[in-house]
């Protein structure tokens, strides 16, 4: 008896899909510094979904923080807040506290710290959050994630300081902020009687 082996070759077909890199996180950090301040930097997601935006956060802070194991938000910014959320080889713990500064995220590692970080809102215009960035970076700051969120909203009415920017950025300036010179401006309650 004879057999015949026919090999047939599959038609060629294109490669499966791959999954679209992840974006890198917009983050500025405070320069190590023997000041310390009310935040550690600043953090501006791309949207309110926690479960797609904490992945990339948490890997950009892996090597300077190493691993983060928790994060705490305050639930009136995030439409969801999941239990768990899985960063590469490890399983970030998310909680909520209505207590928490709005604007703010907590993020905790066992063996390393807590870092405090301004929350820019997805929808802020790309010069407000460089300076929101800009100013949540200074070292030894003593203005709070809602302060500098207070601050950047009188910004954004004042068309005299909006039109000044626009100016200098169209002769090709840099500006960094426009926080300290609304230091003296009175924006809202920081605390119990004191205004800014």
């Amino acid at each position: 008896m004879t057999v015949i082996l026919e090999r047939i070759t599959p038609a060629t077909s294109p490669p499966p899909p791959t999954a679209a890199p992840p974006r890198a996180a917009r983050l500025v950090l405070t320069p190590k510094t023997a000041l310390s301040g009310q935040l550690d930097g600043a953090w501006w997601p791309r949207s309110r979904d926690l479960a797609t935006e904490l992945p990339a956060l948490v890997a950009a802070l892996a090597e300077p923080w190493g691993r983060i194991t928790r994060v705490t938000v305050n639930p009136t910014r995030w439409p969801v807040v999941p239990h768990k959320v899985s960063v590469a080889e490890h399983t970030v713990h998310v909680g909520w506290f209505a207590e928490q500064d709005p604007d703010k995220l907590i993020l905790l590692s066992y063996t390393v710290g807590r870092w405090d970080l301004l929350v820019v809102p997805p929808q802020t215009s790309p010069a407000a959050a460089a300076r929101l960035m800009a100013a949540a970076a200074v070292p030894g700051s003593v203005l709070t994630a809602r302060a500098l969120i207070a601050a950047e909203a009188v910004i954004g009415r004042r068309p005299d300081l909006r039109s000044r920017e626009d100016a200098w950025e169209s002769e090709g300036g840099a500006r960094a902020s426009d926080i300290g010179s609304l230091a003296r401006l009175p924006v809202g309650p920081l605390s119990a009687g004191a205004w800014w």
